[in-house]
C-alpha cells in the first residue's frame, strides 16, 4: 500500500476514482474499485454497463458513481431518465449527467432547466452532479448554467467531462464557486494529473475531484 501524507488522504477523500476509457475491461473496473478502497476515495466513477458488476463486487463498501448522456449530452431528457433510474436500479448512488450543450447554445435554457428538473426528480435520493462542460461555454453561459443548476436543486455542478477539448481551470472552479448557490457543490473533472494540481482545485472551491491518476 503507497504511503500517502495527511494532506494526500485529505484530497483523496475527496476523489471521484476514474475510468471510462470505452476499452475498459471488468478486470480493470475491478482493480479500480480495489485501488479506490484502498487510497480512501469518495467514490468509484466508471460506465454504465459495469454499475451492476461494480455494486456486486464493492457490496456497499464504496459510493459507485456513473455517467449518464455521456459525453456529449445531446441525446434525449426521456433517455437520460431511463439511463439515470436503470443505473440506479443496478446500484449507483451518484449520477453525473452532461447537460445539452445544443440547447445551451441555441439560448433554449427554458429546455435546459426543464430536463435538469426531470434529472432531479429521477435521481431522488442519489446524489445528481451536472456537467457543463466548461471548455465549450462562454463566462455568461457558464453563469447561466450555474444559476440552472442551483435553481433545478443538484448537488453539484461539475466542469467536464475530460473527453472535449479542456479540463477543469482553476478559474472555472472560481467562477462556479461563486455564481452558485451554497449548497450546491463543485467538483472539477478533466487534466488532473497529480497532487498540486488537485491542491489547487479544492484550494479554488472544488469539493469533489474526478480524476484517474491520483490513486497509485
Amino acid at each position: 500500500m503507497k504511503n500517502y501524507t495527511d494532506e494526500e488522504k485529505k484530497i483523496l477523500s475527496k476523489v471521484d476514482h476514474t475510468l471510462l476509457r470505452t476499452t475498459s475491461t471488468l478486470d480493470e473496473i475491478r482493480a479500480l474499485c480495489d485501488a479506490a478502497l484502498e487510497a480512501g476515495t469518495a467514490s468509484v466513477c466508471i460506465p454504465p454497463c459495469y454499475v451492476d458488476d461494480a455494486a456486486q463486487y464493492l457490496k456497499g463498501r464504496l459510493a459507485v458513481c456513473t455517467v449518464i448522456g455521456f459525453p456529449n449530452g445531446y441525446c434525449t431528457t426521456a433517455t437520460k431518465v431511463a439511463e439515470a433510474k436503470e443505473a440506479i436500479r443496478l446500484g449507483a448512488s451518484e449520477i453525473d449527467m452532461v447537460i445539452n450543450l445544443c440547447d445551451v447554445k441555441n439560448g433554449n435554457f427554458d429546455r435546459v432547466y426543464m430536463e435538469l428538473l426531470a434529472m432531479r426528480e429521477a435521481c431522488e435520493g442519489v446524489i445528481l452532479k451536472v456537467i457543463i462542460e466548461t471548455c465549450q461555454l462562454t463566462r455568461e453561459e457558464k453563469i447561466r448554467m450555474c444559476e440552472l443548476v442551483s435553481k433545478a436543486k443538484a448537488d453539484f455542478i461539475k466542469t467536464s467531462t475530460g473527453f472535449s477539448t479542456g479540463g477543469a481551470t482553476v478559474e472555472d472552479v472560481r467562477l462556479l464557486r461563486e455564481y452558485c448557490a451554497p449548497e450546491v457543490k463543485v467538483k472539477a473533472a478533466g487534466g488532473i494529473k497529480d497532487f498540486e494540481d488537485a491542491k489547487a482545485m479544492v484550494e479554488a472551491g472544488a469539493d469533489r475531484l474526478g480524476t484517474s491518476r491520483l490513486v497509485k
